[in-house]
């Protein structure tokens, strides 16, 4: 009960100072995030980011099929093949990938 009241009582104090600030303290919060957003040099640190990701996600999802192998019940090592077969080839003719 007293984490459900910090809650509310958190909530209240948020939404008065939010409705303080106003719309236009909003919009210009709005406006900032969407120029930081629409900076390039964010945009390529989050695709390159992403496609790190995506290829360490690769790597751990092939050592981990290769070190399981035969011990994965059926269902789940044909899932895994199949999942293996769907990633191959998924970047364009420029290297990028089909987000």
């Amino acid at each position: 009960m007293r984490y459900r009241l910090t809650f509310i009582v958190g909530a209240a104090v948020g939404y008065v100072l939010g409705a303080r600030a106003g719309r236009e303290r909003y919009e210009q919060l709005r406006k900032g995030a969407q120029r930081v957003a629409q900076n390039p040099a964010v945009r390529n640190t989050a695709e390159s980011a992403a496609q790190n990701g995506r290829a360490m996600a690769a790597r751990a999802f092939d050592k981990v099929g290769d070190k399981m192998g035969d011990r994965m019940p059926g269902a789940i090592g044909d899932r895994v093949r199949s999942l293996r077969e769907r990633g191959q080839g998924n970047d364009d003719d420029w290297g990028t990938s089909n987000t």
